[in-house]
């Protein structure tokens, strides 16, 4: 019996490589914000992340923004914290942003910090300022890490970092990579972890508590 040549499967297999690989990248962004309560600015790249939030603002998506900054990290004889409070009194909207001092070395971590302060604001939705690469990964861990919230994400963009045709640069290349081995990670591992810890989540509704309240009085009686 005669075999059939397996160059067809061959070369379907390298179409369906190189289709994903031109994906890949754009895969990584999502650029969808929607009004919310609070923006927040995820730490890291300081240039364009606040700049967009503060586009954001402006264009009425919300009324606030949270500035996550890293609290023990100093540059020179500067804390960046002061750092960023003198940014921030600059401001012509001062008065409509706040910083959130964070400890944590990762997204994952740094959502437990942000958490309190999100929680400080009362809020019920977040819009998520952070680096288009970054958009998917942070937006799949703080639903995981903070449920309850109404999530969308903005995407900050920086041509000398990322671009979705990550092979026509060699720090988009670089960047592809690490930030698709985190998303991995996370996907993969990290997100299965126990929490150990349960942190503020948003406020009940009014519907919630009359139901709470509802439930309570069945009780009693």
């Amino acid at each position: 019996m005669k075999r059939r040549p397996i160059w067809p499967l061959l070369i379907l297999l390298i179409a369906i490589i190189l289709w994903l690989g031109v994906h890949a990248g754009s895969y990584l962004i999502i650029d969808a914000p929607r009004s919310s309560d609070v923006i927040l600015v995820l730490a890291g790249e300081t240039n364009h992340r606040p700049a967009r939030a503060l586009e954001l603002l402006g264009q009425g998506y919300a009324r606030r923004i949270l500035i996550d900054v890293p609290a023990n990290t100093k540059i020179y004889e500067f804390t960046q914290i002061e750092l960023a409070q003198k940014y921030v009194h600059d401001l012509p909207q001062a008065a409509s942003v706040t910083i959130c001092p964070i400890t944590g070395l990762s997204t994952k971590d740094e959502s437990k910090d942000a958490a309190k302060c999100i929680a400080s604001q009362g809020a019920k939705s977040v819009l998520i300022v952070t680096s288009d690469f970054h958009t998917r990964r942070a937006l799949s861990i703080y639903e995981h890490e903070l449920p309850g919230y109404k999530y969308s994400v903005a995407a900050s963009r920086d041509d000398a970092e990322f671009g979705a045709k990550w092979w026509t640069h060699r720090q988009w290349a670089k960047t592809f990579v690490d930030e698709w081995l985190r998303l991995l990670w996370w996907k993969l591992v990290d997100q299965w972890r126990r929490i150990s810890k349960k942190f503020p989540t948003a406020p009940p509704s009014e519907s919630q508590k009359t139901l709470t309240a509802y439930k309570l009085e069945g009780t009693i009686r």
